[in-house]
């Protein structure tokens, strides 16, 4: 084994403990305002929070920092444009929890069903957020489309965050998200949308049978949803799609990721709709367990080599026009 040179190892070592420090110093920087049920920070509600956080909208401004007591908040967020660069830290998510309960089908003003789009727990339209530690859930229950999140801005951030929901908990409507040792739940479609997404070490949970996701990627879009090293479980006796084709060119990709039995073996259903099976782009690599199913899927999917399924990082797939690299993003 090659010995490096005494000046570089202590160099390196130097280097380390920088590091080290640099992220004790961040992780123990205060909080700008503190959300807390119980009374005990400057606001009761998260809503409240986020509204009363700076406009800082530049791709350099400094992040506004809220923690989040442990505590239920029953309440509907709504984070509009100009409220961007906001941290939103939970003590943990386990119980840090915010949910509301709206359904499709609930009457609106007029009368009329209210419709998917305005149902979510959470609505981001803000760019340059990091939600970490928390709970999103809608607990509307098996009543029809209920969003946890609607995620309208760009370059957002999702870090030890729980999604809980039954049909289309999460829309990743526009823009670029990304996703880190998070846990979504669902049934029915309950990941879709046209943005970009990057779900990294993501445990997926499928409650009953139906369909992980439904992409609607613009024509011409070359990313759509990358799954990378995570895993996906199911309910006892659940049987539960890759996914379908919201829009007719759909991109979703599997990346690395245990499978449960639960997954069924063909992987992908084409929604009824033949003609998706040309213009889709749905892939796999390396995927692994009882739901793998290597050679079942059906035929219109895609194997990728494991030099195409390197290439899919985080940087790669978010980076836009602008480069952006979600693992430079506040922690």
């Amino acid at each position: 084994m090659r010995v490096l040179p005494r000046n570089l190892r202590i160099g390196l070592l130097w280097l380390v403990g920088c590091v080290a420090t640099l992220a004790a110093l961040r992780a123990a920087a205060p909080a700008d305002t503190v959300v807390a049920a119980d009374g005990s920070g400057q606001y009761r509600s998260l809503q409240d929070a986020i509204s009363a956080a700076p406009m800082r909208t530049g791709r350099n401004d400094a992040p506004w920092v809220i923690a989040v007591k442990p505590g239920t908040y029953k309440e509907r967020i709504y984070v509009q444009r100009e409220r961007g660069n906001i941290v939103v830290r939970g003590a943990d998510a386990a119980t840090t929890v915010v949910t509301f309960d709206l359904h499709a089908n609930l009457p609106g003003p007029d009368g009329k069903p209210i419709g998917t789009f305005r149902t979510p727990t959470l609505q981001i339209d803000g760019d340059g957020m990091v939600w970490e530690n928390l709970t999103i859930a809608n607990s509307a229950g098996p009543v029809g489309q209920a969003l946890a999140l609607r995620a309208d801005g760009d370059r957002l951030v999702f870090r030890k965050c729980r999604f809980l929901g039954w049909q289309d908990t999460i829309l990743v409507n526009r823009g670029r998200h990304y996703f880190e040792d998070c846990y979504i739940e669902g049934h029915v479609d309950f990941i879709f949308g046209a943005a970009t997404a990057y779900f990294a070490r993501c445990h997926v949970h499928a409650v009953g049978d139906g369909y992980i996701t439904a992409a609607s990627t613009p024509e011409g879009t070359e990313y759509g949803f990358v799954f990378a090293d995570g895993r996906i479980t199911g309910a006892a006796g659940v049987k539960t799609y890759l996914g379908r084709p919201w829009r007719n060119y759909a991109r979703t990709i599997f990346l690395r990721t245990e499978m449960a039995a639960t997954v069924r073996p063909e992987g992908w259903d084409n929604w009824n709709k033949p003609t998706a099976e040309q213009t889709t782009f749905y892939a796999e690599f390396g995927s692994t367990g009882p739901g793998a199913a290597a050679g079942k899927r059906a035929a219109w999917s895609k194997p990728l080599t494991a030099a195409e399924a390197a290439a899919l990082t985080p940087a790669r797939v978010l980076g836009g026009t602008d480069g952006w690299n979600p693992a430079a993003s506040v922690r």
